[in-house]
């Protein structure tokens, strides 16, 4: 057997740029290449093989662990899950701040492969610098915090453990319904260790994602419950996208009338124009959407996990004996809301079923003019809040109204946090499948900026948004330096309210007077911030790292700035200050947050009554 002989790190980058994936007859090379920051516990062992030989990978330098995972994340999500980076870290506060990014990507559904340094396997020198000691059980390091957020999880100790680990991890990384973040833990000394590898272990790999559809009889199943309704609805999820079922998607509504819904992550399955889209549903859904599910008889759901904001914490649905006909490659999501489960490929499901309900000729039992009409009401509605005027500031409505009418179809738009999400799975008005480009799994404030970037890199000849509020970005921008340094310019949208607007519309919809959730002074001697605003100069902070910047206060100077920032060369930001509370709420809607059952303020007590009224009116199970 023809051996190589590698250190552990040389081994599994070889190895990773061997990877390919197939759909449709057409292959991807998986891994582009690797982000990283460097410290003990990764320089000496992939910092050298990444030195010396990367192979076709490349190499981008993160500024924070947390930012290049996202970025990660967002590139593997922008691709359709057909291409990834990988990332490593050093051990110890490096690797950790990995942890809520392979949250974001696991809970997401989206492959993220994550290579944190480790302490020492010999256990000779530690403990060393960064390394966290369990008393009671000394197996236990930083990079066991993984465990519950990866979908994958293993510890390299010895050289050869790398096939299996290897092999392993791209099963997952491949899987379309086990995908998510994949950890190997590579402690420090283990990565520098050499071992003779069998030749074939670095041979061109491809991984077959073949479009599967369930039994004859589960089909069979699923056509009777479709054939039968008079009013269903399509609840379109991010299944339909990484699919690549749009296309297909149209058709069957199409041919039967079925109005479609769409979730944060399925977004942009059809074109916002398309007369049987009726736009978001849920807790940041519109009126026609959550109107219509009120009185469907079947909900199809496409792609879709049902979040509680997809289902509006289960009350969305409450047609009595409504059920649920549910498409998915995830058996654990198509057994949600103890519905008959199609367990298979998007696309080709909606095309098998088509096949057989036309034959049936079946059709829907809407009204003539029903969803055309419910359409038109809430397209005015969008058309008001776009053009919505206040005589003491600029809404947030109206600024998405001016970037939604300048920035074209073909653009990438990015957001993940606030309120923000809420607006825009409402208002926005998608040109294409893969313009909508939201985290709202995890709504991980920080993914903005950074998952921006990792579009970009993706996606290089598409104009890319960074849809974040302050809040958001004071937590994480630190990968629009990245983004300078790679020469892949995107535009940051900075909408500046003072802080987490969102929270406190939340809580003062629930009986607060408001606490803790705006950037205000603290007035001398008072436990509480009630002073003035805090003055920020967003624009001036990304000037000094080298970005382009721009301010705007109104619908006019807004459309100037966004102009303006397409004729940059370099990422942009634009400061948009908008007054707080100004963005959407409600649209019959409701989300169940857990209020006080106990309170000294009489409007959280009344709070609670009313929600434990529309508990009784939610399902169930």
């Amino acid at each position: 057997m023809e051996t190589i002989r590698l250190t552990m790190a040389q081994a599994l980058l070889r190895f990773l740029d061997a990877q390919y994936m197939s759909e449709d007859g057409v292959e991807t090379k998986f891994v582009a290449g690797v982000m990283g920051i460097f410290g003990h516990g990764n320089v000496t062992g992939i910092g050298e093989a990444l030195e010396r030989s990367p192979g076709s990978l490349t190499y981008v330098q993160g500024k924070n662990e947390q930012g290049m995972a996202h970025a990660a994340t967002a590139y593997a999500k922008q691709k359709n899950r057909k291409q990834i980076y990988a990332c490593t870290s050093s051990i110890g506060p490096g690797a950790l701040n990995m942890v809520t990014a392979a949250g974001t990507a696991t809970v997401n559904r989206i492959p993220l492969l994550l290579l944190p340094g480790d302490n020492f396997a010999s256990r000779q020198p530690d403990p060393v610098l960064q390394q966290i000691e369990a008393p009671g059980d000394y197996t236990l390091s930083a990079t066991d915090c993984f465990k519950p957020v990866s979908r994958y999880w293993d510890r390299i100790v010895r050289p050869e453990q790398l096939m299996s680990a290897a092999l392993n991890a791209m099963r997952v990384l491949t899987d379309p319904a086990e995908t998510g973040a994949v950890t190997l833990a590579l402690p420090q000394d283990v990565q520098a260790e050499a071992y003779d590898y069998p030749a074939s272990f670095f041979a061109k790999r491809v991984h077959y994602r073949d479009r599967t559809l369930p039994a004859a009889e589960a089909i069979e199943r699923c056509v009777r419950l479709a054939a039968a309704a008079k009013r269903p609805l399509i609840v379109a999820g991010g299944g339909v996208r990484y699919s690549g079922a749009s296309e297909a998607l149209a058709a069957f509504a199409d041919a039967f009338g079925i109005p479609v819904a769409e979730t944060q992550a399925g977004r942009g399955a059809l074109h916002w124009s398309h007369p049987l889209n009726v736009g978001g549903i849920g807790v940041t859904g519109g009126l026609a959407a959550n109107r219509l599910a009120k009185e469907a008889d079947l909900i199809i759901g496409i792609g879709t996990r049902y979040s509680d904001f997809t289902t509006a914490s289960k009350s969305a649905f409450a047609r009595e004996g409504a059920v649920f006909l549910n498409i998915n490659v995830s058996g654990m999501d198509a057994a949600k809301l103890e519905g008959t489960a199609w367990i298979g490929d998007a696309k080709a499901a909606l095309e098998a079923l088509h096949e057989r309900l036309f034959a049936l000729g079946y059709r829907t039992a809407y009204g003539a003019n029903e969803i055309a009409d419910i359409r038109a009401l809430w397209n005015a509605e969008i058309d008001r809040l776009y053009a919505l005027e206040r005589e003491d500031g600029l809404a947030q409505t109206r600024a998405l109204g001016v970037v939604n009418e300048t920035i074209g179809d073909e653009a990438v738009i990015v957001c993940a946090a606030g309120s923000l999400p809420g607006d825009l799975q409402r208002l926005w008005r998608t040109g294409t499948p893969d313009g909508y480009h939201l985290e709202y799994g995890f709504s991980c404030m920080g993914y903005e900026v950074s998952g921006a970037f990792g579009a970009a890199l993706a996606a290089p000849d598409r104009d890319v948004y960074a849809f974040v509020g302050d809040g958001s970005y004071l937590m994480l921008h630190s990968e629009l330096v990245t983004s300078l340094q790679e020469g892949r310019k995107f535009t940051i949208l900075l909408f500046d309210n003072h802080g987490f607007q969102c929270i406190h519309n939340l809580q003062r919809g629930h009986g607060s007077d408001g606490f803790g959730n705006e950037f205000r002074y603290r007035e001398p001697s008072s436990s509480r911030y009630t002073g003035a605003y805090m003055p920020m100069d967003f624009a001036a902070h990304a000037r000094s790292l080298g970005a382009a910047a721009y301010k705007a206060d109104s619908a006019e100077t807004l459309r100037e700035a966004l102009l303006r920032a397409r004729e940059e060369s370099v990422t942009t930001l634009i400061e948009i200050a908008v007054l707080p509370g100004t963005n959407t709420d409600g649209y019959e809607s409701w989300w169940n947050v857990g209020v006080p059952e106990v309170s000294a303020g009489e409007r959280v007590v009344e709070a609670h009554a009313a929600m434990k009224r529309k508990i009784g009116e939610a399902r169930p199970y």
